[in-house]
């Protein structure tokens, strides 16, 4: 992930008062800059996303609580047919003000910062959308895959649909006949 100033996930809130309980709602409509999720099934880059938050005053910093929604891209995990589906996604972060921030727990790495008025959405974003997305994706619950012999869809072949399997070790005795 690269950190761009010109982010679309970085916005501006400017407006918020900082007084605990002050709230702002706010809506973003972009094309998602790179791809979101898992090599099997991802929201691609150049994918609408639409995102619908709010953001909360408290006494540390901005609660920010929304909802991502998208289309996802990928393949089955066991017939590797195309597929898709919906994201919605809720996420919720909180980010410190740069004071408070110093004075927060050692595990800076798990504490998300105001940068100024700027907060930037896209980590809990996608951590909300990839923990959410299956390991395996399937086209249907009930899909079969693919015959590990011939590669055709079981759910095409014929029942009982067999390869008959030979050992190759035996592969020399082929063509033996007994005298």
């Amino acid at each position: 992930m690269k950190s761009n100033s010109q982010s679309p996930f970085k916005v501006n809130l400017h407006e918020l008062p900082r007084r605990a309980g002050e709230m702002k709602s706010y809506h973003l409509e972009f094309a998602a800059p790179e791809p979101i999720g898992t090599p099997m099934l991802a929201i691609k880059a150049g994918t609408d996303l639409k995102i619908d938050f709010k953001a909360e005053a408290v006494s540390d910093g901005v609660l920010i609580s929304g909802r991502v929604v998208s289309e996802a891209q990928g393949e089955c995990g066991r017939c590797l047919d195309e597929l898709r589906e919906d994201v919605d996604q809720e996420f919720r972060e909180l980010f410190m003000y740069e004071s408070r921030k110093s004075e927060a727990e050692e595990d800076d790495d798990e504490i998300f910062a105001m940068d100024g008025d700027l907060a930037d959405i896209e980590t809990p974003i996608r951590d909300a959308v990839v923990l959410a997305m299956p390991l395996n994706p399937l086209c249907k619950p009930d899909c079969q895959g693919l015959c590990s012999e011939c590669g055709e869809r079981m759910e095409k072949l014929a029942p009982g649909h067999s390869h008959e399997k030979v050992d190759p070790r035996w592969s020399g005795l082929a063509g033996w006949q007994p005298k």
